[in-house]
C-alpha cells in the first residue's frame, strides 16, 4: 500500500495507490507509467460519447473512487469504499482529540465575538433611530427627495431612435463570435457545483472535454452541410 502521489489524486485515481504493492517510495520508477496510463484512461472517459453505457458506468466510477466518503452506502460497492476510507486513514498520522480545557476556551472566544449584523450596524448609524427628526428636517429632506426637476420626464423617452445617417451593415465575418470555450467551462462548472471540490474538478473537466468535442463535431457537420448547399448539384 502507498500513499497517493499527488498527481494521481489530481486524476481521480488516487484509491489505485491505496491499493498498489509498490513500495511507498517517491519517484518511484512504478509511477510514471502509472500516472501516464490513467491520465490516458480520463482523457478517453473525458472524449467519450455521452449516451455510451459503458463511458456512464466508467464515469460513475470514477465519482465512487474519487469521494468514497459520498457512496458507501451504495449496494453492491459500498463495502470496498469503506474499505478504501479505512486504508486512507491508516496513511494519516492520528490527530489528538482536544482536550475540556481547548473546548472550553472555544466557547469563550465565541462568546466575545460580535454577532451584530450588517443591518443592525447601518441602522445604529441612523440619527433618528431613537426619535423622529424635527419638522422643519423633515421638511427639507422631503424637498430634497421630490425634487420637482427631477420629476421632469423626457417626452421622447422610450422613444424609436431614427438615426439621421444610414448605418453600415456590420461584417459578421470578421468577428470572433462568442468565447465558446468559456461558455462551455462555465456550464460543466454549473453543473458539478454541487460536488465536493476535489471531485468538481475532476468531472468539470471531463464535462468541459465533452461539450467541447460536441461542439468540433457539430461545426465539422456544418461546414459539410454548407458545402452540399454551396455545391451546384445536378440530379
Amino acid at each position: 500500500m502507498s500513499m497517493p502521489r499527488k498527481a494521481m489524486k489530481e486524476l481521480g485515481f488516487q484509491a489505485c495507490c491505496l491499493w498498489c504493492d509498490a513500495p511507498d517510495d517517491a519517484g518511484a520508477t512504478r509511477c510514471g507509467p502509472c500516472i501516464n496510463h490513467h491520465r490516458n484512461v480520463r482523457e478517453t472517459i473525458a472524449a467519450s460519447p455521452p449516451d455510451d453505457p459503458l463511458f456512464q458506468l466508467a464515469k460513475e466510477i470514477m465519482a465512487f473512487a474519487a469521494a468514497p466518503h459520498r457512496h458507501d452506502h451504495d449496494e453492491v460497492h459500498g463495502g470496498i469504499l469503506r474499505e478504501q476510507q479505512r486504508l486512507a486513514a491508516g496513511l494519516q498520522e492520528p490527530v489528538p482529540l482536544p482536550t475540556s480545557e481547548e473546548v472550553g476556551d472555544l466557547f469563550a472566544q465565541q462568546k466575545t465575538v460580535n454577532k451584530e449584523s450588517l443591518i443592525h450596524q447601518i441602522g445604529n448609524k441612523n440619527p433618528w433611530k431613537d426619535r423622529a427628526p424635527s419638522v422643519e428636517v423633515a421638511r427639507i429632506l422631503g424637498q430634497e427627495a421630490w425634487d420637482s426637476d427631477a420629476l421632469v420626464v423626457d417626452a421622447n423617452y422610450g422613444a424609436r431612435t431614427i438615426p439621421s445617417v444610414p448605418i453600415q451593415p456590420v461584417n459578421r465575418e470578421e468577428r470572433a463570435g462568442e468565447d465558446t470555450a468559456l461558455t462551455d467551462r462555465v456550464q460543466a462548472a454549473a453543473q458539478t457545483s454541487s460536488m465536493d471540490e476535489e471531485v468538481a474538478e475532476i468531472f468539470e473537466e471531463i464535462e468541459f472535454k465533452r461539450r467541447q468535442s460536441e461542439r468540433k463535431e457539430l461545426k465539422s457537420a456544418l461546414k459539410d452541410i454548407k458545402k452540399l448547399v454551396d455545391d451546384d448539384l445536378e440530379f
